[in-house]
């Protein structure tokens, strides 16, 4: 089975139950700042989860739209001793990193909403393939494989998870992290190191399903995204302007396709 390194931290707790209150050790998920930087300017600080920073940056830079692919990354840098990170680019490669500067601390409320978020993803994203032909029946089969590889989640119940599947339903790259939109980062990283363009890939979160997330997988290049979770208006909105699949609550037998379910029409007429 595919595994990953799970990252926590021990402290002292105290457990409150109906008939007992007592003391003890508990793990939680580890947390922490990670500064990343375009040509000596810091375009993006995250909260996360320590480890995988080159998979991180990597992802990060091809899911926002930043490089065209992973050739046109030289590297990952550390900078000194702390969290800080520089994103080294392909000798000749010139890009403007004052575009891509955030502000703020990256989470599900960053960036812009509604028409012009769909139209900005419209101009970076890759064409989608017209594939995978899925069956419920994979899909359904999905959250389970994901969940016996969450070790972190084992651990300490307090990561978010993002796996990216074949269409044979074989998990190729798993990530978790306190962030939901970094753990789809480490895993669309990883998977890029392996091969490029991705291809036929189905993205598996463990929670809800945003618009950066369904955003990410269509800069991407994945044409399908499900999720143990709801997917958003705009996230639906969004897969149904570029041709994506997108399907939520997919528990047990049963889901709710939001869009493009023409990826799952033989199972469905």
């Amino acid at each position: 089975m595919l595994t990953h390194m799970s990252r926590h931290g021990r402290r002292q707790v105290l457990k409150v139950g109906p008939l007992l209150t007592h003391r003890v050790e508990d793990r939680l998920v580890e947390e922490s700042p990670m500064e990343i930087r375009l040509m000596g300017v810091p375009i993006a600080v995250m909260m996360r989860t320590p480890g995988q920073e080159g998979e991180l940056a990597l992802g990060f830079a091809i899911t926002e739209g930043i490089v065209d692919g992973p050739e046109q990354v030289a590297g990952v840098r550390p900078i000194g001793s702390g969290d800080r990170y520089e994103l080294e680019l392909a000798p000749g490669l010139q890009i403007d990193p004052e575009q891509f500067r955030r502000n703020t601390y990256t989470s599900s409320s960053c960036g812009v909403c509604g028409k012009a978020s769909i139209d900005s993803v419209l101009i970076t994203s890759r064409p989608l393939p017209s594939g995978p032909e899925l069956t419920k029946e994979l899909i359904a089969a999905l959250p389970s494989r994901l969940r016996r590889a969450q070790t972190s989640f084992t651990a300490t119940g307090g990561s978010h998870a993002a796996g990216l599947f074949n269409p044979a339903g074989e998990l190729l790259s798993i990530a978790e992290d306190v962030g939901r939109h970094n753990a789809v980062d480490k895993a669309v990283g990883a998977m890029a190191r392996k091969r490029w363009p991705l291809g036929e890939l189905i993205l598996m979160v463990s929670g809800r399903i945003s618009f950066e997330i369904t955003q990410k997988a269509a800069v991407a290049g994945i044409p399908v995204v499900a999720g143990i979770s709801a997917a958003s208006t705009l996230a639906a909105d969004l897969a149904e302007e570029v041709g994506l699949t997108l399907a939520g609550f997919v528990r047990g037998e049963e889901m709710v396709v939001y869009a493009g379910a023409g990826r799952l029409a033989q199972t469905l007429s």
